[in-house]
């Protein structure tokens, strides 16, 4: 919300410096997010007359001027504007200055020879408006020297609001005076409300089919209006807060939104037929809007029509058929009050925003229907002329002033700050709450603020208008002793695997927990979708982490990323809850290209599956016991993927290249892999107290041992090192595979697995017998497996 110091104080009566209007706006929580003074880009413009204009002697479409800026000794200039002349008084810019419209610095130069010490400015090279045609003329009588910013009313500083979506009195300039008033800073002028005289009776019938989308319009009609530019002093005000001037009647409803927070809407009386109507829309039907836009409408919509079809999205654009022009003579003034909801729902099917929408979306005030049209009609008399009808309201808005039972006591039983009874009194009628004495007080909130609904947001308003500063700082009560950590084994857990995955290389991505609906299907689909997402990429909760961290692989890869390792901690949103995962990509190189090595390699799935086994060890999952199961889901490559699973059915996580399908839909080229880990899923560790047995590595020496055994190929490595680690849980303390060979020597349809076997005596060295025993018992083992010794 954008708006002048002086706009300010035509509703504030105040000598408050800016610095203290701006500082007091933010604490009050009306946060500043900036504040420009166009008198500071413009200082060091003058005002000066051009006393003669010569013909350039080596071009005929420049002069060279004399100039009297003030300064005594005259100035030559060269222009080439087709007004330039002689007696004009125009803005000058010395050398040195610089002219924001142009991005230039001003300095002297020669131009086809002859040396110019400046320039006479147009309006756009001022940034005052899009005219280029020619200098800016200025009345014969404007003071020559004297600095132009000022002297034109440009020195009135811009402030930039931030408002809160439940603060639907302040999209309009009264509103925010009256919070200032009731800080402190002024005087709320009151709302000056003059009655139009009506001449007629109102010559159109207006009728409400839509009673729930539009529950109240009132329409006036003006004769005879001549609707030519608008006043000076009012483009100048729509120009600062960034509104473009277009004519009259459309800036004066423009200036009564800004104002008062009350959007308006003219129509061309001429290019209207038979009744006005606030109905639904048909399916089907389409409007060619205001900003050139046509948009299909459909039943949930309401619209403003007559019989030959609809002229106005309600509350949000006009049609562009229906719009006033220069040649318009009668008018309709539509003052409606419309649904925020259904508003709300309507722009975001047709991703339509406006100045209008922003409004009715946070709540109008409904109180102020008719003198907002009162307003209007009076502002469109004095600026366009004519004569006004009668005015017709249809319908009734909703009831306002929500009538809430207050202790005063509760300002400080929630707010922390102690306010004298008198002085909430006070801070409350100020705002417009109507209080009444007892015991417990009755305050009802005005009719512009249907954001309150309790006692605390009574304390709310006190306490912010007190200030937030005078909340004393209190130290929480504590326990006396040494402070026991508060946090949860879940979170803890989260903690270590976190910084496992960071010690490993890999860096952590924060994605949205919104995802597009076309990135969930592959996943299996959302189970939940917002009614009202920010866009339609962020319409679904995303079931799987794995769509976000997708994304950013393609950013990074996309900006030159030659290896890509993104992890992240999440919540997936699944029909049975929220699930805390960890997610984690690989894609791109697996390293840098290094003379001993050559060209690096991509990433498999056996990169994949290590980074979970690794990070499954480091948050406590026993990973010896881990089975590799398949299939994985669908998103994973038949086949280079696994479930890791304790036991068959509690699957810890998924891991292996990701499904060519999948890598198509977020344009990635392959081979990609990836992990999910189901941290909710690994069975929590038994209490075993806070401390931990001292490492003791074992008084004897390890024996190593090699074994080569034949397996069908289809038989999964995982089952052969399991049954092997079972064949003496005593002896055998770890076993690793260190080739796969098949080829010559190997039977068709075998493969040979090598496996090193790790073997640790307790009580004493092995003898030659027992580590024949032990070789038995794994080689038997081994056969219940299906393999066998090979020769």
């Amino acid at each position: 919300m954008k708006f002048t110091l002086s706009w300010l104080k035509d509703h504030l009566d105040t000598d408050a410096p800016l610095a203290t209007i701006v500082e007091t706006l933010t604490r009050i929580g009306l946060e500043v997010e900036g504040v420009e003074n166009p008198a500071e880009a413009l200082a060091p413009f003058t005002i000066a007359r051009v006393l003669t204009a010569e013909r350039h002697p080596q071009a005929d479409k420049l002069q060279v001027l004399s100039v009297d800026a003030g300064a005594g000794e005259p100035i030559q200039v060269v222009c080439g504007a087709p007004n330039a002349r002689a007696g004009l008084v125009g803005v000058f810019g010395a050398p040195g200055a610089y002219v924001p419209g142009s991005d230039m610095t001003l300095k002297v130069a020669a131009i086809r020879g002859v040396e110019s010490r400046g320039m006479m400015c147009s309006v756009r090279e001022l940034q005052l408006g899009d005219e280029h045609d020619g200098i800016i003329e200025l009345p014969a009588d404007a003071p020559v020297g004297a600095a132009f910013a000022p002297w034109a009313g440009l020195d009135d500083p811009v402030i930039d609001v931030a408002v809160t979506p439940n603060r639907q009195d302040c999209m309009g300039v009264h509103g925010i005076a009256r919070d200032l008033a009731a800080a402190g800073l002024g005087r709320l002028r009151d709302i000056a409300v003059e009655p139009v005289v009506p001449r007629f009776d109102m010559p159109i019938e207006i009728r409400i089919e839509d009673a729930q989308g539009c529950p109240a319009f009132a329409g006036r009609v003006l004769r005879g209006v001549r609707n030519g530019p608008s006043p000076a002093w009012l483009q100048q005000r729509l120009k600062a807060v960034g509104q473009r001037p277009i004519s009259a009647l459309v800036d004066m409803t423009n200036y009564v939104m800004l104002s008062y927070g009350r959007p308006l809407h003219v129509y061309d009386l001429a290019k209207l037929s038979g009744a006005i109507v606030a109905r639904k829309a048909r399916d089907g039907e389409e409007v060619l809007a205001l900003n050139g836009k046509t948009y299909r409408l459909d039943s949930t919509m309401t619209v403003i029509a007559d019989d030959a079809g609809v002229h106005d999205i309600g509350g949000i654009m006009g049609g562009e058929h229906s719009g006033v022009t220069e040649a318009t003579r009668d008018i309709l003034i539509e003052c409606a009050w419309f649904d925020p909801a259904s508003i709300a729902r309507t722009g975001q099917k047709l991703g339509l925003t406006s100045d209008a929408r922003s409004r009715f979306e946070r709540g109008v005030d409904p109180a102020f229907l008719l003198p907002g049209i009162e307003i209007a009609t009076a502002l469109a008399v004095a600026l366009a002329g004519g004569e006004a009808s009668t005015t017709v309201c249809v319908g009734r808005p909703p009831d306002v002033g929500t009538m809430v039972d207050y202790r005063p006591q509760r300002t400080r039983e929630l707010g922390g700050v102690e306010v004298p009874e008198q002085r909430q009194k006070d801070i409350l009628r100020r705002l417009g709450f109507q209080v009444r004495d007892g015991e417990t007080w009755q305050v009802t909130a005005p009719s512009w603020r249907r954001d309150v609904d309790g006692s605390a947001d009574i304390v709310e308003e006190i306490v912010r208008i007190e200030g937030y500063d005078r909340i004393a700082s209190a130290p929480l009560p504590r326990a006396a002793g040494v402070a026991t950590s508060t946090a949860t084994p879940e979170q803890l857990a989260e903690r270590r695997v976190r910084r496992s995955a960071a010690a490993r290389g890999l860096n952590e991505a924060v994605t949205w927990s919104f995802i597009a609906e076309a990135e969930a299907a592959p996943f299996g689909g959302a189970a939940f979708a917002l009614d009202n997402p920010i866009s339609e990429d962020m319409k679904a909760m995303r079931p799987s982490l794995l769509p976000g961290l997708l994304a950013a692989a393609r950013r990074n890869l996309a900006r030159g990323a030659a290896s890509v390792r993104l992890f992240e901690i999440g919540r997936r949103y699944l029909a049975d809850g929220e699930r805390p995962t960890l997610g984690l990509v690989l894609a791109g190189e697996r390293g840098a290209r290094d003379w001993r090595r050559g060209k690096p390699g991509g990433f498999d799935a056996f990169d994949a599956k290590a980074e979970a086994m690794a990070l499954l060890a480091a948050v406590g999952a026993r990973v010896d016991n881990l089975q590799a199961l398949s299939p994985a889901s669908g998103v994973y490559h038949p086949g280079r993927s696994a479930r890791l699973c304790l036991g068959p059915k509690n699957v810890l996580a998924e891991c292996g290249e990701l499904h060519p399908a999948i890598l198509k839909a977020f344009d990635l080229a392959g081979p990609v892999v990836a992990a999910e880990i189901y941290l909710d899923a690994i069975p929590a560790k038994r209490a075993s107290g806070r401390t931990r047995d001292a490492y003791a590595p074992p008084a004897l020496q390890s024996v190593t041992r090699d074994f080569a055994f034949l397996v069908p190929q289809d038989l999964p490595a995982d089952a052969l090192l399991r049954a092997v680690r079972g064949a003496d849980k005593q002896a055998v303390v770890d076993v690793s595979l260190f080739d796969v060979f098949t080829g010559a020597g190997v039977p068709e349809g075998q493969k040979s697995l090598a496996l090193e076997i790790l073997l640790q005596p307790v009580e004493k060295s092995f003898t030659e017998e027992q580590l024949k025993a032990i070789a038995d018992r794994i080689v038997a083992a081994a056969a219940k497996a299906g393999a066998r010794l090979r020769d």
